[in-house]
């Protein structure tokens, strides 16, 4: 908006577009792992906001069937000043989910999360680390059609990221598609079925898992 004033008041007739993502096409079925690369500024970002319905496509079509659960910046939505608990009835409101249905479940969700003792803290106090595991309990604690991860795994210490795998995998077998996101070409290339490689917005590789990971590596 403040661009736009600008341009305005100046009179300009013309002003530069940028396209986060343009011309990329893919289908993800139930069960399916895609796995997404690229550098800083990709694309990678704004995808997964358009799979998670945060972002329309300005242009062409994002069909997406069934529940999301979107893995993006785990505790963007924590009120800092409310508590854990209260924290968990609004986060999962905000993921589609009954404010009743998050009050039964936010015992379960804080002792998976292994919060149970600060559950009544406000979560001002947590820990960029203890705000990730909180969220991820949230966003995977009931069965999703769709996953979209971004660097998740990386959350909490090596028990926590062996106990998030797992939740993932079970959420993958029991027919979940997941569009996973990372930097770690080596988790991406052992759990995508395809890897798609991104570029200034643009579609550079969509295949075999190895063959894009080893391509991408080669060239980044």
């Amino acid at each position: 908006m403040k661009e736009f004033a600008i341009g305005f008041a100046k009179r300009k007739t013309e002003r530069e577009e940028f396209w986060a993502v343009k011309g990329v096409s893919f289908t993800l079925d139930p069960g399916q792992v895609l796995g997404v690369v690229g550098p800083n500024g990709a694309g990678k970002s704004t995808l997964m906001k358009m799979v998670a319905r945060v972002l329309p496509p300005t242009e062409g079509r994002m069909v997406v069937r069934g529940a999301v659960a979107p893995m993006i910046e785990l505790g963007a939505g924590f009120n800092q000043e409310m508590s854990a608990y209260d924290n968990i009835v609004l986060y999962g409101t905000l993921l589609g989910r009954t404010p009743s249905q998050m009050r039964e479940r936010a015992g379960s969700i804080a002792e998976w999360a292994g919060l149970t003792d600060f559950i009544d803290v406000p979560v001002r106090s947590f820990s960029s680390g203890m705000m990730a595991r909180l969220g991820f309990a949230i966003a995977t604690d009931t069965r999703a059609d769709v996953l979209v991860i971004d660097e998740v795994l990386s959350v909490g210490d090596a028990a926590f990221q062996e106990k998030s795998k797992k939740r993932i995998q079970d959420g993958i077998e029991s027919g979940a598609a997941v569009l996973f996101v990372s930097h770690d070409l080596d988790t991406v290339q052992s759990i995508s079925d395809r890897v798609l490689w991104l570029d200034h917005g643009d579609s550079v590789m969509l295949g075999d898992p190895t063959e894009v990971v080893e391509a991408y590596a080669g060239g980044a």
